[in-house]
Order: C-alpha cells, then structure tokens, then sequence
C-alpha cells in the first residue's frame, strides 16, 4: 500500500496541466506553440505555423515549447503577433479578412470578433435582399452547392418520380383494409 501511495502524487504530477487563455480561449498547456494556436477560432493550421515562425525569428520562442512553461509576458509578445499579424511579417494571403470592403485593408479576426462580423455580414445581406441574403434567410445552401439530394430538413426522406406516385398509392390503401 505504501508503494500505491508513493506511485499517485507522481501519477498525477504528469497529468496536470495548466490552462492558458489566449484570444479568449482556454487553452491546455500540454500542447506545443502551434498545435494550441490552432484552438483559436481564426487561426488555421498555416497561420498558426506562420504565428510560431515569427515569434521563434523575432522573440527566441521555439515552436515545440509547450504553452503551458510560457511566462505571461511571452504570451502577451504572442497575443501581439496574433493582433496585428501583417505587421509581424505574415504575408496577407494567410489573413482572413483580405481587403476588406469596408476599409480596404488586410485584417485578421480572431475570436468574438470573427464570429459578429460573419454575422453582420449575413445580416446585411438579408438587409440588401440579395440571393445570398435570401438563401441564407431560407437556411438553404448559399454556395451553388446540390439540393436535390442533400441538404434536407425535417421528414423528408426520399422523393418519389411523378410516374410511380398514382401506382403507389393503392398499394398503401390496400395494407390499411
């Protein structure tokens, strides 16, 4: 029993891990730099790789430290590079926000903020009455994608042709007498 005892504390030392919040999400802190910026909402597998490079070239921080042995001001120098990435020497075709119609410039959200300008968005196009608005206000595929076969709601479950629904009928009539 003495040995049990002995085994659990080191046990659970390797299973704890520290939470860190970064962009408003909690983040476990056994994950290397890019794989944890991945968690983020907005940031991809690239632009999380992208993030790691530059803070490793700018800051020293190699990309296969676990987030959870960072200090707070490592975090912070990381949280800058994910605010403003095009002016860390990301190149833009990895930002989610190219020339934005409104400002004309190259944006990256992150976060809530990434989640109200889509909704926004969609918003304004219902407003405008656009195909795009409309297909969205029906909750129908917006993207040109095929409805014929999927895409279905509710107790839809197949679609009979025009020629077999009369020889169909009867059928039914007859199972109830």
């Amino acid at each position: 029993m003495a040995e049990e005892k002995q085994g659990k504390p080191q046990m659970m030392k390797k299973e704890e891990t520290s939470i860190i919040r970064i962009a408003g999400k909690d983040i476990a802190g056994s994950y290397n730099i890019p794989k944890a910026l991945n968690q983020v909402k907005g940031i991809g597998i690239n632009m999380a790789r992208a993030i790691s490079l530059v803070a490793e070239r700018k800051h020293g921080i190699k990309h296969t430290t676990q987030i959870g042995t960072l200090d707070d001001a490592t975090i912070e120098k990381l949280e800058a590079i994910i605010k403003e990435p095009a002016k860390n020497g990301i190149p833009s075709f990895l930002l989610n926000r190219q020339r934005e119609p409104e400002t004309n410039q190259d944006m990256h959200l992150v976060g809530s903020d990434l989640i109200v300008k889509v909704r926004q968005e969609i918003e304004s196009e219902i407003k405008k009455q656009s195909w795009r608005g409309y297909r969205h206000q029906y909750k129908q595929k917006v993207r040109g994608q095929r409805t014929r076969s999927t895409g279905r709601t509710g107790d839809t479950i197949g679609v009979m042709k025009s020629k077999a629904v009369p020889a169909a009928a009867p059928k039914t009539d007859e199972k109830k007498k």
